[in-house]
């Protein structure tokens, strides 16, 4: 915790009223979430939930993770358009992943029948956290890249206004002009808008695909406005949506309804509940679209933890980014440890080691959304259960990163107001456009703050663990 929010912390008067002003703050904002109990309805919502005071990052360590945005998006570009590169690292994944798999299926069919696309649009999200060294020094170490659906970038955009208040409120005036400015929201338009504006037609529209519950709705607003205001026109569809009235004529131009479709911006599609066969037909035809997909198939495979570790491997980033070793530099900074766990000696002998100490580890199945990884006991359980079968090549493990933990409010709706010892997650956004070979934008476009209390391993904030913050720079 910043040494200027130590005063406050613990006056609880002085908490009890920023709280009742931070909340208003959030919904005269818009930091906004449909209910779980009327996931379907904007008629009854609340606030999405939030720290009551922005947390200390190291500023250092912020802008480490801005600086190297633009690589990682340039790693991610060329890993979604190397093949062999993509086959190689998936081989035994996709043996055991039947989610993977099918995800490889559709790929290779639509490089095999030829891509339609000229256009490619990234938009990802690298979440790190700060990883306290025994000599007390905090390090940037890389969690993870999410290339399909990374959310919250809306309502981040409107979180700082409401710790802005909050900080004047409790007399921190000068604090709350240090705040960042911060807008994802328009950063991710930004990128949407030069692809619909590459592929050519000024009638299409840019499709949101999206989940059959809603409650990450206004999240996904904020950046939907941003396209209105551009005078761009927005559909939303779901997946039963293109399987009922998706179409391709001659020249593989989608349509949905009558509507040519210049983008499609997937805001579901990572996890494989949603998918029953008529959501993998319509997968499928997506693909085989000319439209711009955001991910296409390739930049979501590229954000699979296979890949991850594999790129941890030495001499791998220079065989993706030759001629680049100023940005592999930046990129491997980041790196925690990774390892594989495929079958062979170098597999078995990591398998033991995370049996025998398995605090040291995380073990990552490839998954999104949050609350998949294992820790302690249960990775222990997992690990020998499948230790040896190939089902343990679906995992990867991962250095447990030990961040240094502050008090903070975790304030969400209809819960006490209690102080909690919390961790952070600082995710930078990148949205990048390739037409044909030529990156024709490449930028960091915002940044995320997320936080926990220490007693939750995993999970965020769409999981119901992490909360929104925002970074106070010290």
């Amino acid at each position: 915790m910043a040494a200027g929010w130590q005063d406050v912390v613990r006056d609880a008067a002085a908490v009890r009223e920023a709280a009742a002003v931070a909340v208003d703050a959030a919904l005269l904002a818009g930091v906004l979430m449909r209910t779980g109990e009327q996931p379907h309805s904007s008629d009854v919502v609340n606030y999405a939930p939030f720290t009551l005071l922005p947390s200390a990052v190291p500023r250092a360590l912020f802008e480490q993770a801005c600086a190297v945005q633009q690589d990682f998006n340039l790693l991610v570009d060329a890993v979604s358009q190397n093949k062999e590169f993509l086959e190689q690292t998936l081989a035994s994944t996709i043996k055991v992943d039947d989610f993977t798999a099918r995800l490889f299926r559709i790929y290779m069919q639509v490089l095999e029948e030829g891509l339609a696309q000229t256009v490619f649009l990234g938009i990802n999200r690298s979440d790190y956290m700060f990883d306290c060294g025994l000599d007390g020094k905090a390090a940037l170490r890389q969690i993870e890249i999410n290339t399909i659906a990374a959310s919250f970038g809306g309502l981040t955009s409107r979180t700082a206004d409401v710790h802005r208040l909050v900080l004047k409120v409790l007399g921190k005036t000068e604090e709350a002009s240090h705040l960042l400015p911060n807008n994802p929201a328009k950063g991710l338009a930004l990128g949407i808008a030069k692809a619909w504006e590459l592929y050519g037609s000024q009638r299409a529209v840019v499709m949101f695909l999206v989940e059959e519950v809603q409650r990450n709705i206004f999240d996904q607003r904020c950046v939907e406005n941003e396209l209105w205001n551009r005078n761009i026109r927005v559909v939303r569809k779901r997946f039963r949506d293109v399987f009922e009235q998706g179409s391709l004529d001659a020249s593989r131009r989608l349509y949905m309804d009558g509507q040519e479709v210049a983008v499609v911006y997937y805001r579901e599609g990572y996890v494989p509940q949603v998918y029953n066969q008529q959501n993998w037909e319509a997968r499928l035809l997506l693909e085989r679209s000319r439209a711009v997909k955001c991910p296409d198939i390739a930049t979501q495979l590229a954000g699979t933890k296979k890949v991850q570790q594999e790129l941890s491997r030495p001499g791998m980033l220079e065989k993706l980014l030759p001629g680049h070793p100023e940005a592999i530099a930046r990129i491997r900074a980041t790196f925690a440890g990774l390892y594989s766990l495929d079958e062979g000696e170098e597999g078995d002998r990591i398998a033991a080691t995370a049996i025998a100490d398995p605090d040291r580890f995380v073990l990552k199945p490839q998954r999104e959304g949050g609350g998949n990884n294992l820790y302690g006991e249960e990775l222990r359980e997992v690990l020998e259960k499948v230790k040896d079968s190939p089902e343990r090549t679906s995992y990867i493990l991962m250095d447990k990163i030990r961040p240094q933990p502050a008090l903070n409010y975790l304030l969400r709706a209809h819960s006490p107001l209690q102080m909690s010892e919390c961790i952070s997650e600082l995710g930078i956004f990148g949205v990048y456009v390739r037409q044909g070979q030529e990156l024709v934008l490449n930028e960091a476009a915002g940044h995320l703050l997320r936080t926990k209390a220490i007693e939750h391993a995993d999970g965020g904030v769409a999981a119901g663990v992490a909360v929104l913050d925002t970074p106070y720079l010290v």
